[in-house]
């Protein structure tokens, strides 16, 4: 799990990265002066937020907890496209890299013909 401080200086503090690492959390932030090391992940949460939990009404924190699982694991994952990934949903983005693999003969390219 990740957390994010509202203020970056929380980060600074020792108690606060220590109270994470108890609850098997990971401190989540971008370098200084670099605001894109955690765009894919504010991209994500932003359209968590927008297609799932502010589309919905929740019973209760079991309920929201099965609604966002399937979520992820089935339309996020699966068939939503991805602008990052050229418009294709990742397992097609991942299956058309993984194809793209070609592994080395043995002894590699030297040599000559």
């Amino acid at each position: 799990m990740l957390q994010r401080p509202l203020e970056s200086a929380q980060y600074a503090a020792g108690a606060y990265v220590q109270l994470l690492r108890q609850h098997q959390m990971l401190p989540s932030m971008s370098r200084p002066a670099n605001p894109y090391d955690n765009a894919s992940c504010e991209s994500f949460m932003k359209t968590l937020k927008r297609e799932e939990i502010y589309a919905n009404a929740y019973r209760d924190l079991e309920h929201i907890h099965r609604n966002m699982a399937a979520f992820i694991d089935q339309y996020y994952n699966r068939i939503r496209l991805h602008s990052a990934l050229g418009y294709r949903q990742p397992e097609e983005f991942e299956h058309a890299m993984a194809s793209r693999h070609v592994p080395r003969a043995a002894g590699g390219l030297r040599g000559g013909a």
